[in-house]
């Protein structure tokens, strides 16, 4: 998948999760997520538990 691919396809993912993670990151591997959050608070447990794994974190916050 090309780069330009991927970035289309982060973005209809973006659009299906208004409040929360949609994809996460890592050494070239990418892992498309669906995690709606309730909180802000949710929201930061949850990217922080990822970016202690060494992920980058795809994210709306709303």
């Amino acid at each position: 998948m090309s780069r330009k691919e991927y970035k289309g396809l982060l973005k209809v993912a973006s659009e299906q999760v208004p409040f929360g993670i949609y994809a996460v990151e890592k050494n070239g591997y990418a892992e498309l997520r669906n995690d709606h959050c309730d909180s802000k608070t949710q929201l930061k447990k949850l990217t922080r538990e990822f970016k202690q794994q060494g992920f980058k974190i795809h994210k709306n916050e709303g």
